[in-house]
This record gives structure tokens, C-alpha cells and sequence, in this order.
């Protein structure tokens, strides 16, 4: 019999997803695992696969459309099969407002943060087309007299899931912040010797102390928890979180099991969930399961900052730029390198000295870094 295929909720926070691309022809024959449409969530572009084998027999949403999650995305069934009442019974293209765009006015409207409810459609049959996001948005061509004093930009879906999902940590979890400052010299000396094999990807900074952060975890292992009403979950295994900052908010790719991997398999997965993140194609099961969150904006030369804890996390790690200054060796004044660290606690789980600890094996670690490549 035939079946009707809703608009997948492809990650927590999904409420509207856009199918950006149909694999299949209606009545095209389907495999098991063949590629239906890649549809697009509020943090990543994802692939649809066919469960079973079936013939595409109806497309609810096209190309470049958007509709809510549960809408009737497609009908898959028999060659040659009837569908008129499933049709009728869910009432199809009745429940959910379409919207027809063009791929380039699309990106432009994402890019911008502009809500396509709010776009009156000059091309075919009320398509929106790029002049339509750029008279919307563009107040340079106004009149003197009829500039605003201010350009008001509408919240793009991530910006208000980011919104949501702070206030609630900073509500339901009572912050605060430990400060350390590291002397970098060794580990910048070793990252150099490193980074001579001219054959290999290049180590940053954030690898090694991606690295260092999951090893001073397993050293500490209160810090990798979570709050939860009934009890503290102690989580056995040690994903690290990493903020990405993209141009409409924030994400937080995973790298699994950072302490028992090299620090090379490390540095492949950031760099390629970075990208993934920064193209919209990360998959939803890459942003899940962390257990600690590394931010770092020394790249940004910001010296130090703190952070809103990345729930459920119970624990998150700001990391700033390196600074050459004076420093203290052997009471001597000396020119090094230093770090400032800072570690955002939730105090319901991480007392004071639970975390001085992790920062003071950090701070061993990032200091004597031999350690870290054992």
C-alpha cells in the first residue's frame, strides 16, 4: 500500500525544513538506501533516504520550497497505484504556506537573516527572485528624507534557536568562572617541530589543546557530566564540542572519543566538520552527544572571555590569543608566550575545586606538552 512521507525532524530544534534538491522523478522506481532529496534544516543540509523499495508517486513540496515539519513531503507505493484518497484524506498542500524562491535569492535572504514570510514575490506566479531580497533589504536606494535611522533585519530560525537555548542555560544552570593563565613556549615549540614534516596537514593551536582539554577531562572526570532532575549522568566516554562561529550564529560540531585518538585523526575531523558546518552540510548526528565544549576566539585576538555553558554540558572551555609579554622564570624577568584560559562551571554539578583541578592538569599539560603527545 501506499505511504505518505512527512517532512522529517532531522534535528532537535528543526521546524521548518526546504528541500533543495529532488534525487527522484515521480515514477521513478526507488531502491533501499537510494537518495530521495536533500533537505535543509537550521543547521545543515541533509540527504533523505528510501527505507524500502518503492515508485516515487507524488512530490508535496518542490524544489526550493519550505514547509513546516510533518508536511507531506511525498507518497511512495506501487507502480500504477490509485493515491486519490490518500490525497484527500490529508488534504494535501492545505496545511502549510508555500513558498516558491529562487536558489540565489534563497541564499541571499539566509545570508542576510531576512524571513521569506515577509517577501512579496515579483517573478512567476509570486516567485521571489534576488531584486526582491535586495529591495527589502537595501535602504541605500531611498530617498534622504525616507532613510531610516536604523536597517531592521528579521531573525533567521538558527538565530532564534541560539537565542532560546542561551537564556535557557543561563536560567536553569548558575554560572561561574575560573581564570588561568598558561605559559605557551613548549607548546609552541613543539607545535614548529610538528609543523616541519612539509608532507603532512599542519597542527594548529586549538588541535593541541583540544587534545590537552579531553586529557585533562580523563584526569578529572566529575567535569565530563550533566544535570538532570533525578541524578548527575557521568558520562564514560569524552566528546569535545567546537564552536564555529558562522554568519548567522553559532555551532557546535563534535569530535567523539578526542582522548583516545591521535592527535592527527583529531585535526582531520575538526577541520572537515568545520567545513561541513560553514557549508550547511554537516549531518545532525555530527552536532549531537557532546560532553565538553571548547571555545576559542584567540584567532579574533580577543585576550579572554567566558561563555555560556553549551548544555548539557557541564563545563565549557574559552580559550584566548597568545600574547608575548614579561614573564617570571626562575625569578627572572623573561620575554614568553601566555594564554589566558577561562572555565565556565555550572555549579550544581562543578564545585570551585573540581574545577581548579582540571584547569591545573590543563595548565601541566599545555605546559609540559610531551604529555599530550603520549
Amino acid at each position: 500500500m501506499a505511504e505518505v512521507i512527512f517532512m522529517p525532524r532531522l534535528s532537535d530544534t528543526m521546524v521548518v525544513g526546504t528541500v533543495v534538491k529532488w534525487h527522484k522523478k515521480i515514477g521513478e522506481k526507488i531502491l533501499e538506501g537510494d537518495i530521495l532529496a536533500e533537505i535543509e534544516t537550521d543547521k545543515a543540509i541533509q540527504e533523505l533516504e528510501a527505507e524500502y523499495n518503492s515508485t516515487l508517486l507524488y512530490i508535496g513540496i518542490k524544489e526550493g520550497e519550505s514547509a513546516p515539519v510533518n508536511s507531506v513531503l511525498a507518497i511512495l507505493g506501487s507502480e500504477n497505484e490509485d493515491i486519490s484518497s490518500l490525497l484527500k484524506q490529508n488534504k494535501i498542500n492545505n496545511n502549510y504556506k508555500r513558498i516558491f524562491i529562487s536558489p540565489l535569492a534563497k541564499k541571499l535572504a539566509f545570508d542576510k537573516g531576512i524571513l521569506l514570510d515577509n517577501i512579496k514575490g515579483t517573478g512567476i506566479n509570486g516567485r521571489i527572485i534576488k531584486k526582491d531580497i535586495e529591495r527589502y533589504n537595501n535602504l541605500d536606494n531611498l530617498d534622504d528624507d525616507d532613510k531610516k535611522s536604523s536597517n531592521e533585519v528579521n531573525h533567521s530560525n538558527i538565530r532564534k534557536i541560539i537565542s532560546k537555548r542561551l537564556i535557557n542555560s543561563k536560567i536553569e544552570s548558575p554560572h561561574y568562572s575560573l581564570f588561568i593563565e598558561v605559559i605557551m613556549d613548549n607548546l609552541i615549540k613543539l607545535r614548529d617541530s610538528i609543523n616541519e614534516k612539509k608532507d603532512l596537514d599542519k597542527i594548529s593551536f586549538n588541535d593541541l589543546i583540544v587534545k590537552a582539554s579531553a586529557l585533562a577531562i580523563k584526569e578529572n572526570t566529575k567535569i565530563n557530566s550533566s544535570w538532570t532532575e533525578k541524578s548527575i549522568l557521568y558520562h564514560n566516554k569524552i566528546n569535545i564540542g567546537i564552536a564555529v562561529a558562522l554568519e548567522d550564529g553559532l555551532i557546535v560540531p563534535v569530535i567523539n572519543q578526542v582522548d583516545e585518538k591521535s592527535l592527527r585523526q583529531i585535526s582531520f575531523e575538526i577541520k572537515e566538520k568545520v567545513i561541513k558546518a560553514k557549508e550547511k552540510k554537516i549531518k545532525s548526528n555530527e552536532l549531537e552527544g557532546s560532553t565538553f565544549t571548547v571555545s576559542n576566539l584567540g584567532m579574533f585576538g580577543i585576550d579572554s572571555f567566558t561563555s555560556i555553558i553549551n548544555q548539557p554540558n557541564s563545563c565549557i572551555l574559552s580559550v584566548g590569543s597568545i600574547k608575548k609579554k614579561p614573564i617570571i622564570n626562575n625569578d627572572k624577568i623573561v620575554i614568553g608566550h601566555t594564554t589566558k584560559f577561562t572555565l565556565t562551571c555550572d555549579h550544581r554539578i562543578i564545585d570551585g575545586a573540581v574545577g581548579s583541578d582540571y584547569l591545573k592538569s590543563l595548565k601541566h599539560l599545555l605546559q609540559e606538552p610531551l604529555n599530550i603527545m603520549i
